[in-house]
């Protein structure tokens, strides 16, 4: 049985629906009614009926950081898909993204050790991967300079990493992904869902920054497939292609019929912000999104090469205007 950690986020949610596709039973853990019974209506999407996902799919109430809920739900498990983690840009949320990412996946590992788990599969992120040399691609093998980590969340991933790194040298099978800006429908109100919800309202703005972006499906396959391979102990980039904000804000626009952006985000515009916003956390409970540090890598233009896993499993992924107008598609249903 495969234990799906973080089910009802947007990576756990869509992975599921793989699994029951595939006809592979699950545990799911969940933390809310509210959003267990948000994941199992983006399920319903994929065609898959109330009875099957009963049927494929066993829910358990527990937590990361409370090692009895783990160890009561690791009971029967094989594989496990650990897709849980915190995600803000606030720094006022640096010490639960460290709770959250690096302890709770030392808590993980550590059970997945304990009850003999044949393979861990880690969902980290490109934040955690090396910067090349100018004009190059990031590959898995990149150098990575831990001084250039400026945000608290990639710092936090990089710490989850090593904790799964290390359980790897104490037995346990492991092969982490590291998704791009992940792209999916269910979940528009948190994450990278905000950039879709901005897109399809009209959006005036746009930052000056490429990166790589993958679709949620895709994210869901390469992990279903890794785990049924016998590769262990390796990362993999999963990036469809690397675009820029303004091509994806313009292509998510055009899907939803929206007006797309046409103004450039410029240094000083983003500067003002950070005042306005670090003046207001001071006198209220508001949370700092941006970071006097981080605003440079706003401007920034960071290319990836997935070519491994494409030549370890074969495997193709979606072109983000496929994924665009799949998510455009789940979306109005």
């Amino acid at each position: 049985m495969n234990l799906v950690s973080g089910a009802t986020g947007l990576v756990g949610c869509h992975l599921l629906a793989k699994l029951i596709v595939e006809k592979s039973y699950s545990r799911a853990m969940y933390r809310s009614e509210e959003k267990k019974n948000q994941t199992i209506d983006v399920i319903k999407k994929y065609g898959i009926s109330e009875s099957e996902i009963s049927n494929y799919v066993e829910w358990q109430k527990a937590d990361v950081l409370k090692i009895p809920d783990l160890e009561h739900i690791f009971e029967t498990i094989n594989r496990v898909y650990h897709c849980a983690g915190f995600i803000s840009n606030s720094p006022a949320d640096y010490k639960k993204m460290r709770k959250v990412n690096i302890e709770g996946t030392a808590n993980m590992v550590n059970v997945a050790l304990a009850f003999d788990v044949e393979k861990f599969c880690h969902v980290s992120s490109i934040a955690t991967l090396g910067h090349p040399l100018v004009g190059k691609k990031t590959t898995e093998e990149t150098p990575i300079n831990l001084e250039l980590k400026k945000s608290a969340y990639s710092i936090s991933k990089y710490g989850a990493e090593t904790e799964v790194w290390r359980a790897s040298q104490e037995g346990l099978d492991v092969v982490i992904v590291n998704p791009g800006v992940i792209l999916g429908d269910g979940f528009l109100s948190n994450g990278s869902g905000r950039i879709i919800e901005k897109a399809k309202a009209g959006i005036k703005f746009y930052p000056q920054k490429t990166t790589g972006f993958v679709s949620v499906y895709d994210v869901a396959d390469a992990m279903f497939t890794l785990m049924d391979s016998e590769i262990k102990n390796e990362r993999f980039i999963l990036v469809s292609e690397n675009l820029s904000f303004k091509k994806l804000l313009t292509d998510l626009a055009n899907a939803f019929d929206a007006k797309p952006p046409n103004i450039a985000l410029k240094p000083w515009m983003l500067y003002i912000a950070w005042f306005v916003e670090y003046v207001r956390a001071k006198f209220s409970a508001h949370k700092r999104q941006l970071t006097w540090r981080s605003i440079p890598d706003l401007f920034k233009h960071s290319y990836y090469d997935a070519s491994k896993i494409e030549n370890a499993i074969d495997f193709k992924f979606q072109s983000i205007s496929q994924s665009i107008q799949q998510i455009a598609k789940r979306v109005r249903e």
